[in-house]
């Protein structure tokens, strides 16, 4: 059978983070989330669904893609497709050649998972390897301790709260009211959660959302950040350990989250919060 690129459109987006929920299990190796698509959603959900693509054989999406961002595909592959050969070099050819719509012409860096054979291709292709990311991930089949400060789960109305807090942990961030509802009105945020830690002057000093992908699966966290005049006092491990709490209450089998390595400040914070680091992944670079 024939493997068809797809964009699949704001109606076939609810299939697409579905495969993306099955996908999701004990021991994969760090992929596309549907909590990264839900993060994408704060756009709104067109250019959710113009950032997508597909790969499908014989009706069944076997690979998901989004683009997050000029030059960088995110991709992850159907647990029983990532060494299926004919797919691989089907996507090679759909990420190298332009004229297909997936990546623009010059410099592009493509998120594969860890040991899938398209890594190999892209290789003998000369696509070369990136700067390293750490996964860490922090079990949740125990009971997570307290975080030893007020917490609050962020609804409509205290949405500005949240965005307050992500706009001054991230430098240049435009992170508003309207981005956090169109966020909340996503597919994925059905089973997530925004929660900000509070000091105790009632000051919001950290933030985080996270998001499940359904009971006994790996729960993401997709933004963490602490506000910068409250930085260095504990309340990125406190709102991490929230987060592990939350994606608990979810039913969720572990946490987890990516970070540079070259941030070793939020390496440290997680390993703190209960985290633990696992190997290196790198993108696939492509030069101009």
């Amino acid at each position: 059978m024939v493997t068809v690129l797809s964009e699949p459109g704001v109606d076939g987006l609810g299939e697409a983070v579905g495969v993306l929920r099955e996908w999701q299990h004990e021991g994969a190796p760090m992929q596309l989330h549907p909590g990264d698509l839900g993060w994408f959603w704060r756009w709104g959900a067109e250019a959710t669904a113009a950032a997508v693509r597909t790969w499908s054989r014989g009706g069944q999406i076997l690979a998901v893609g989004l683009l997050d961002g000029p030059g960088l595909l995110r991709l992850t592959i159907a647990p029983d497709a990532q060494l299926d050969e004919e797919l691989a070099w089907q996507l090679v050819a759909d990420v190298t050649e332009p004229e297909r719509g997936v990546l623009p012409e010059g410099k592009a860096n493509i998120e594969a998972p860890k040991g899938a054979l398209v890594q190999d291709l892209l290789s003998e292709e000369g696509w070369d390897t990136d700067e390293p990311w750490t996964p860490l991930r922090r079990d949740l089949t125990k009971p997570v301790n307290d975080p030893a400060v007020r917490i609050e789960v962020i609804g409509p109305e205290q949405a500005h709260v949240f965005t307050a807090v992500h706009r001054s942990a991230f430098d240049g961030s435009g992170f508003t009211h309207e981005h956090w509802h169109a966020m909340a009105a996503g597919l994925p945020y059905a089973d997530a959660r925004c929660l900000v830690a509070y000091d105790d002057r009632g000051n919001a000093v950290a933030a985080v959302t996270v998001w499940s992908a359904g009971p006994g699966r790996p729960g993401l966290l997709e933004p963490m950040g602490v506000h910068r005049e409250h930085r260095r006092q504990g309340y990125g491990e406190a709102i991490s350990v929230a987060a592990a709490a939350a994606l608990r209450e979810r039913g969720s089998s572990s946490a987890i989250v990516c970070t540079p390595s070259s941030n070793v400040g939020a390496v440290a914070t997680y390993k703190s919060a209960g985290f633990q680091q696992r190997d290196e992944v790198r993108d696939r670079h492509r030069q101009a």
